[in-house]
């Protein structure tokens, strides 16, 4: 009995990471919106069978996938391994992992012609969610990181329109989308950067 509660009692603790994954998700993310943004910005392609379908699996792997995986790898080292200490990186793991999530049913909706209405209302609970990482990265003085999330809540009020066929509402999502989906690639590029070449860009 008591090698069994020594062993129960036995913790195993991970040296801390340098190293959070968050690039992925911002890599992910960012080339969804470019790929989405261009079609409700400009109307190119035009949406097709054919056309939706490619769009969805894209929306599926790139911000689903790689989002959702970058949110459950940070969940996992804060939780149970402790390998990742910085508090701001348990908004950034329930943002990836929320986000990733409902890009699959995004892409899915779009392969299946699925009807969009239902989106208005997902996008007041993502407007909540944006809007909290915007006081977190405030908060903690992070303010490329912050400037994300205000164009994220900017994305879910236009996609509140857009998904009620607001003409206007879809412009406006497309146009934050491009925009958006550009300071992704530079948060991309400065992780990257920073943790791999040593250098130093705001992030």
């Amino acid at each position: 009995m008591g090698i069994a509660r020594i062993l129960l009692q036995t913790t195993f603790q991970f040296p801390v990471s340098a190293f959070p994954p968050i690039a992925v998700g911002f890599f992910g993310l960012g080339t969804g919106y470019l790929i989405y943004g261009p079609q409700e910005l400009f109307g190119f392609p035009k949406r097709s069978r054919e056309v939706d379908l490619s769009t969805g699996i894209w929306g599926i792997w790139m911000p689903g996938f790689m989002q959702f995986v970058t949110g459950v790898l940070l969940f996992v080292g804060l939780t149970w391994f402790h390998s990742f200490r910085a508090a701001p990186l348990y908004m950034a793991a329930l943002a990836f992992t929320a986000y990733g999530v409902h890009w699959w049913a995004i892409g899915l909706n779009r392969s299946l012609h699925g009807d969009a209405r239902p989106n208005a209302f997902m996008a007041i609970a993502f407007t909540a969610i944006s809007a909290l990482g915007i006081v977190v990265f405030a908060v903690t003085h992070d303010l490329p990181v912050a400037g994300l999330f205000i164009g994220l809540t900017c994305i879910y009020v236009s996609d509140f329109f857009a998904s009620l066929g607001i003409p206007l509402g879809e412009r406006a999502l497309g146009a934050f989308h491009l925009g958006t989906g550009g300071w992704l690639m530079y948060l991309t590029w400065a992780t990257a950067l920073n943790l791999a070449a040593g250098y130093h860009l705001p992030l």
